[in-house]
């Protein structure tokens, strides 16, 4: 994923407590653009709370709280909406538990059989993307929902993450807000909701988190580590890895 925005955008795309000068990085440092947030690293998150929104950050990768003593490298960095209630992974935090993931984009690759070529997928008409998300509080982790592709992203992958636009963020976060409500908004984004570019070898190694990750396919110098490929994958796949 990306999130490359200010601290004050994000705030007031999300209607935040705090200022934009008042989110800071996970570190506690100056919120710094990200080029390249892999699964197990933090992301930023929206949470409710008693006075709004509140933005945390969560480390990428659901670890339930009966898994024990555990890290994000192990949990469960994407889950199916359309199983997820059922699954015991996450069926309290589908209950009690929702969020937004904070982006600003995010890349796919197309299978190994078809080249394994990377794609970063922006919003077309945004500055933001809210990602339905899970988050689980006593591991300080999360999780983003996926659902079947849209038209924008269908050529490329089988799966998207769950988009959802501001005027259902409150329902999404709202403890009390009924399974039927959650199921109609965990459905593929209109079709228009992003726009696609097909970049380079960089963004293959989660190492390398700089602007170079977004430099179209046909300017990438390709002086990456030839085996990072393996590193990362099938952000939303609907299965393998980590996600379920």
């Amino acid at each position: 994923m990306t999130l490359t925005r200010s601290g004050d955008e994000i705030a007031v795309w999300f209607s935040l407590e705090q200022a934009g000068g008042g989110i800071c990085g996970p570190d506690g440092a100056r919120l710094r653009p990200r080029y390249n947030l892999a699964p197990s690293q933090p992301v930023l998150t929206v949470v409710a709370s008693r006075g709004g929104r509140l933005a945390c950050w969560k480390a990428w990768g659901l670890v339930p709280p009966w898994a024990g003593v555990g890290s994000a490298a192990s949990g469960f960095f994407n889950a199916r909406s359309e199983t997820a209630e059922r699954k015991p992974a996450f069926r309290a935090t589908w209950k009690r538990h929702r969020c937004l993931v904070v982006a600003d984009g995010f890349y796919e690759w197309t299978p190994r059989r078809r080249g394994h070529r990377a794609f970063h997928f922006r919003p077309a008409k945004a500055p933001l993307l809210a990602l339905a998300g899970l988050h689980e509080p006593e591991s300080g982790s999360c999780t983003v929902l996926t659902t079947r592709a849209n038209p924008d992203l269908d050529t490329i992958h089988d799966r998207m993450p769950v988009i959802l636009a501001p005027a259902d963020f409150d329902t999404w976060l709202d403890p009390a807000t009924k399974p039927e409500d959650l199921a109609v908004l965990a459905k593929p984004a209109p079709r228009g909701t992003l726009e696609r570019r097909a970049v380079g070898r960089f963004v293959h190694d989660p190492r390398v988190d700089d602007p170079r990750c977004l430099l179209p396919a046909s300017a990438d110098v390709s002086d990456c580590d030839g085996d990072a490929a393996s590193r990362q994958g099938e952000l939303f796949a609907s299965s393998g890895g980590s996600s379920e």
